[in-house]
């Protein structure tokens, strides 16, 4: 039930903002795509004391917004309503909508008894914390968000293109990675950014460009709130959107936009707290190597990779992303301050030690890959594991490809993985299969171009 001061947050928020006339309650669906309702100012704190009713049928949307009924949460059970209740601290306004007269709230989806609903991937993440709080663990997490700005017009193909540049009004053609260049010619767009996320008090830290046309980078810094920074990534997701719309481009969280360049992935960088605040995976004695708690961490996740998949590759675009020479991950390694392995214990302050991930794409749902990654850990530290030994050098030279490229094995891999079921939660597991499955063999219906151009005269 809310709490006096939950209901007290609404009433200062509206009284700070008298010009915001309308509030959008989002949630966040099994793609990350926020959902929700549009309501009027006058409705906020009646959302605040009595929450509001979405369907739970909402984390059985594809991407399309469909709903997949194999996943149970359809007509089976009548397409019937849940609880949704705000989350403290996300009441903010959305200056790159209606100029500033709009805000926007998260919600989280509750089971009919008031328990978090198993299906909504918050609450996934939610229950992997609570098992890592009785340990007396807290994660510290730092989410990096790639994308692509892409012109509104397409080429005369019909395909994407990258924008004109503000500065020089020429099309981007080259990587420039790292460029300050390209940052000064973006600078309008960045600086919005900027400035929107500082009113939606939004933790940003660097931006930088990427390595190839229109890519860009922007992370948020460390926080010992693995909720708070998933929520943190989703709405940074929107707002960068929105602002792209407001500077004549779009922008896009897909993973592989374009054949031949890089894709966009998400990389997260953890570490854990023991309950005097130190971090378990710096060594006392100040060694880089790190602590046994470190390499078991390391051996969790190595371990449970192959079978994440599903959750790091979430859509048929996402393993388009995974090709050699393109410095994606695609084999489960390890390594320190080297950026060709999956796992990279980046150099820097001893207590600062951390793994980073650097597996998964854009497209990713923050909170479930939070989850899995947090389950892996433990299940590597639970069950003492000893990981193979770290890679020096190249690793795309060194090692074959071994996850799999494949939607559906993927699928499978996870659906047969006990210990990721049971840290998830096999009825939620059941549901994102479902899901997912749904929407491959509707991927799996549409002919390309490509093909007909290959084959249509020819076989």
């Amino acid at each position: 039930m809310p709490t006096t001061r939950s209901i007290d947050e609404a009433e200062a928020f509206l009284e700070r903002h008298p010009d915001i006339d309308s509030v959008d309650l989002l949630i966040s669906d099994l793609n990350g795509v926020p959902r929700g309702k549009r309501i009027p100012r006058n409705n906020l704190t009646k959302a605040y004391r009595d929450g509001i009713n979405l369907p739970a049928s909402v984390f059985a949307l594809d991407i399309n917004g469909n709903t997949i009924e194999e996943t149970g949460l359809g007509l089976t059970i009548g397409d019937s309503d849940r609880v949704c209740r705000p989350i403290a601290g996300t009441l903010m306004p959305t200056p790159w909508i209606r100029r500033g007269r709009q805000a926007q709230l998260l919600m989280t989806m509750e089971e009919a008894n008031g328990a978090p609903f198993f299906a909504d991937p918050r609450c996934v993440l939610e229950g992997i914390l609570e098992r890592l709080g009785e340990a007396g663990l807290t994660p510290v997490v730092a989410l990096e968000l790639e994308f692509y700005l892409i012109d509104r017009e397409r080429d005369p193909l019909g395909s994407v293109q990258p924008p004109c540049s503000p500065a020089t009004g020429e099309r981007a053609t080259q990587s420039q990675l790292y460029s300050i260049g390209e940052l000064d010619e973006y600078a309008d767009f960045l600086e919005d950014i900027q400035q929107a996320a500082r009113i939606q008090q939004l933790p940003l830290d660097t931006a930088l460009k990427e390595c190839a046309p229109g890519q860009f980078e922007i992370n948020l810094i460390h926080c010992d709130d693995a909720l708070k920074a998933c929520d943190s990534a989703i709405l940074l997701k929107r707002l960068i959107k929105g602002v792209a719309v407001q500077h004549g481009f779009e922008a896009t969280f897909m993973a592989k936009p374009y054949g031949q360049e890089a894709g966009n992935g998400t990389h997260v960088h953890i570490s854990l707290l023991d309950e005097t605040g130190q971090n378990i995976f710096a060594d006392p004695e100040e060694s880089p190597h790190g602590t046994p708690a470190l390499r078991q961490a390391i051996a969790g996740l190595i371990e449970q990779m192959p079978a994440s998949m599903a959750i790091f590759a979430p859509n048929i675009n996402s393993f388009r992303r995974f090709q050699p020479g393109l410095y994606v991950p695609m084999t489960p390694t390890w390594g320190y301050d080297n950026r060709s392995v999956a796992l990279r214990i980046p150099s820097g302050p001893n207590a600062a030690r951390r793994i980073e991930h650097r597996v998964a794409g854009a497209d990713v749902n923050p909170y479930l890959l939070l989850a899995t990654l947090l389950a892996s850990i433990d299940y590597g530290m639970q069950q003492q594991l000893t990981p193979p030994p770290a890679t020096t050098g190249n690793a795309y030279e060194q090692y074959d490809s071994s996850l799999t490229n494949s939607w559906q094995q993927a699928l499978d891999l996870l659906e047969g993985n006990e210990i990721l079921n049971k840290a998830l939660g096999a009825e939620f597991v059941n549901v994102y299969i479902a899901n997912r499955r749904a929407e491959r063999a509707q991927a799996m219906q549409a002919v390309s171009q490509l093909e007909y151009d290959w084959y249509l005269r020819q076989v």
